[in-house]
């Protein structure tokens, strides 16, 4: 399976890319880095809405520079593994338990044979929500999980607060595989940058919208209202007051403190109830943390060698 490289975005050297079916015969685009010669550990990474293995290149570096292997894939739906709808843009999946059987099967056919241990996890946006799903049910594969930015809730407008009973009864109106109201089929990640609620750094944001240009395939536009509402239920099951005191492995949360995708006050409040866990705010950094700017991410990956054992103190 091909990977997109640019010349602002090279492939980095050493990888194996490919596809693994899910039990339910989704093919999903795969890649793994094996770890620098003489280090051993692995890091996992899980992309958010609409991201696709390419927009990571950088992080794999990253990561690999720490002396970690790096595996990663792209959802169900979303880069170059396989969509449910007709129409590629849109954003669907009946319940996010399909994304759990997207992790496992990448767990079972890629990491767990092939990648070094011990395992760590590194999870963005709605991969942080699945994250902590995963954490919550029994997933047992991480040694300690980091989450940037992860989707525990929305932030409160009045449009979130009707937007659950909003999806319910679109589905049940048999509208499930529409866009939500106003969204179409605009890449996401191709608006304009001034005013983009992702990030502030516009030679990352220009360099994403480079890979878009160069395979629009990658991408993908509004969500559906299936994906709403199933990104909605698991939302609401974060917010029950017990559901992170049951999470057992160690977890950082990194919120981004100008964040407009997701709720940063969310994330302190199932921080502060996390029982191994702990969490950081970065004032003034955008939602993506990754793809943010240099002072934005140093303090990022100062907290994950902090966190993450073996990774090097600058």
């Amino acid at each position: 399976m091909k990977l997109v490289s640019i010349p602002a975005n090279p492939v980095p050297d050493n990888v194996v890319s490919g596809v693994v079916k899910t039990p339910d015969n989704v093919s999903l685009r795969f890649a793994r880095w094996a770890p620098p010669p003489g280090r051993r550990g692995t890091v996992v990474v899980l992309q958010g809405r609409a991201e696709y293995i390419e927009k990571y290149f950088e992080t794999v570096r990253d990561l690999r520079a720490r002396g970690f292997a790096v595996a990663t894939f792209d959802w169900r739906g979303q880069g170059l593994s396989d969509r449910a709808l007709s129409d590629k843009r849109k954003g669907y999946v009946r319940n996010f338990k399909e994304y759990a059987t997207d992790l496992a099967a990448i767990m079972e056919q890629v990491v767990l044979p092939d990648c070094p241990p011990p395992i760590y996890l590194l999870a963005h946006s709605m991969g942080g929500a699945i994250a902590v799903a995963a954490c919550h049910d029994g997933s047992r594969w991480f040694e300690r999980v980091v989450l940037s930015a992860p989707m525990i809730a929305l932030p409160p407008s009045p449009l979130t607060r009707v937007a659950g009973p909003l999806a319910r009864t679109l589905r049940l109106f048999g509208s499930g595989s529409a866009y939500v109201p106003t969204g179409n089929g605009a890449l996401t990640g191709k608006q304009e940058f001034i005013e983009n609620p992702l990030t502030s750094d516009p030679v990352r944001y220009a360099r994403n919208a480079a890979v878009l240009e160069e395979e629009p395939e990658l991408g993908l536009g509004a969500p559906t209202v299936a994906w709403a509402d199933a990104a909605l239920r698991l939302m609401k099951r974060f917010a029950q007051p017990s559901y992170a005191g049951r999470i057992r492995q160690p977890m950082l949360m990194v919120a981004a403190g100008r964040d407009q995708v997701v709720s940063t006050p969310a994330i302190e409040q199932f921080g502060m109830n996390l029982l191994a866990g702990r969490h950081l705010i970065l004032a003034g950094a955008k939602h993506e943390l990754l793809q943010e700017q240099d002072h934005y991410r140093g303090q990022f990956w100062a907290a994950f060698d902090a966190f993450v054992p073996g990774t090097p103190r600058y």
